[in-house]
């Protein structure tokens, strides 16, 4: 969009600069918005209101383009076309409508809070790796719906094969920011599976949104002691799915080293591998759960919100390097970020980020496959029709006790290979003081802005498959399992 252009404008096109004006625009009011003022009035009006609009709109200052910006992507999400745009501008009048839209609009405090940094930003072209997985779901969307574009950053995300790949592009500077799995950050900084750089987790990307495929043949095998000699895929060592399925076996007397395998597989590899029989099931982020279910090839067994309620999976991820050399820009950008998720958890934005995400150079998945995740109504390869309309959820405040969780279970399964203090390591790389600020200003500003998810104390007591997890206890709880190598 121009920023020359005032959204509220009926007699400009926004976006869609080539398009011939609706052939219908000038036909007789057909509803009650057409007749509430007489056609006059409301041009005399639209006059006066736009031309004040313009005398108070100052193109130099980055806070007022982005103000614009919000407005134009706001009503190009209400309305879709300029010709619904323009309609109904002409119909209920440009400042009457700016007043309905303005009782609506969650970002005017974005705007605002960000404005101060705007001004100073040190860099402007971004470069965000993410891998192609709904658990990305904020970070693909707001580049497809113009998140980043509202604050004046120009972004460019770029698809990246797997979390291997990811990790090295981001150790070697090619990245300036990534969609990580929770543990990355922390593998990063500690330097497990690579050399050590200082990573920081940000905020969370998705909660849930993950799940255990078995192969059509085993619908027999619900039980997971009968899955002695399985053959599963995670996609990768240091993530949430690893964790998880060696916690949800383990729980059931299968010893993740010794009865089962499992094998590291990309995420977009996965359907493959369990159509070919490579392996029997595994545990992995969607879309490819429901491809699975999708291309007949596999059924849910069980969702990983079963076994922790709103756990972490994916998150945003960022070098200490990056925030020390451009905090203005780190400001802006997590509150792009946060604007993406917040956005993303609401119920009635599901099936348009759906859709965003559904193009080639996103997802490239179908969009039924990704309005049946995103929705949470979906079958289940077993003839079943769920209804989990928080199958994935977007919640972005990462909890210190999410960050010892993790580093406990690294250490339960010999990755860290001796006792350390969790606490401390996980106060450095879970940004939760920093990211809880930006929310609650983000929140104080705006009274219909509201976070579900910030805990009122610093380390929350979790129920994860039926025990309490206790950071105050840490060592207790990760000796208190049957199976373990700590």
């Amino acid at each position: 969009m121009s920023m020359d252009k005032d959204p509220f404008d009926p007699n400009v096109d926004l976006w869609n600069e080539c398009s011939e004006r609706g052939s219908d625009e000038n036909d007789p009011p057909r509803s009650i918005a057409d007749v509430l003022n007489a056609p006059e009035k409301i041009e005399r009006e639209n006059n006066a209101f736009l031309a004040d609009r313009a005398k108070d709109f100052n193109s130099e200052d980055p806070g007022a383009s982005m103000y614009r910006a919000l407005e134009s992507s706001l009503l190009h999400s209400v309305f879709k076309t300029d010709t619904n745009r323009r309609k109904f501008l002409k119909g209920v009048g440009a400042a009457a409508a700016a007043s309905v839209i303005g009782s609506m609009v969650p970002f005017e405090a974005l705007a605002s809070m960000a404005s101060d940094a705007m001004k100073n930003l040190e860099k402007t072209d971004l470069k965000i790796g993410f891998v192609p997985i709904t658990c990305a779901t904020p970070i693909i969307a707001g580049h497809a719906l113009d998140f980043y574009d509202k604050y004046g950053l120009n972004v460019d995300i770029i698809k990246t094969a797997g979390w291997a790949v990811a990790r090295d592009k981001c150790m070697n500077g090619e990245y300036d920011a990534s969609h990580l799995l929770a543990p990355m950050p922390a593998a990063m900084s500690m330097g497990l599976g690579s050399a050590s750089q200082d990573w920081r987790m940000v905020t969370n990307v998705n909660t849930n949104g993950q799940a255990i495929v078995l192969a059509n043949k085993h619908k027999g095998k619900q039980d997971p002691k009968d899955w002695k000699g399985f053959k599963f895929g995670v996609p990768f060592e240091y993530s949430m799915h690893n964790l998880l399925l060696r916690l949800y076996v383990a729980e059931h007397g299968i010893d993740p080293d010794k009865d089962i395998q499992i094998r590291v597989i990309p995420p977009p590899e996965m359907v493959a591998n369990l159509r070919a029989e490579n392996v029997d099931g595994y545990l992995a982020p969607d879309p490819f759960n429901q491809r699975a279910v999708y291309d007949g090839v596999g059924f849910i067994h069980k969702l990983t919100k079963e076994i922790w309620d709103q756990h972490p999976c994916c998150c945003f991820g960022i070098s200490q390097k990056f925030i020390d050399e451009n905090p203005n820009t780190f400001i802006v950008l997590l509150t792009a970020i946060l604007d993406a998720t917040y956005t993303a958890e609401k119920a009635d934005q599901r099936v348009r980020f759906a859709e965003s995400m559904a193009p080639r150079n996103y997802l490239n998945q179908p969009e039924a496959v990704l309005k049946q995740i995103l929705t949470g109504v979906y079958p289940d390869g077993l003839g079943n029709i769920k209804k989990v309309p928080d199958r994935i959820s977007f919640m972005p405040y990462p909890t210190q006790s999410m960050g010892t969780w993790i580093l406990s279970q690294l250490r339960r399964w010999d990755y860290i290979k001796s006792d350390v203090d969790y606490k401390s390591i996980s106060d450095q790389i879970f940004m939760s003081a920093e990211t809880e600020k930006n929310m609650k200003d983000m929140a104080a500003a705006n009274a219909d802005l509201e976070w579900k998810d910030i805990p009122d104390v610093k380390y929350p007591v979790y129920d994860i498959y039926g025990k309490d997890y206790n950071p105050d206890s840490i060592q207790d709880y990760i000796t208190s399992f049957d199976i373990t190598r700590a």
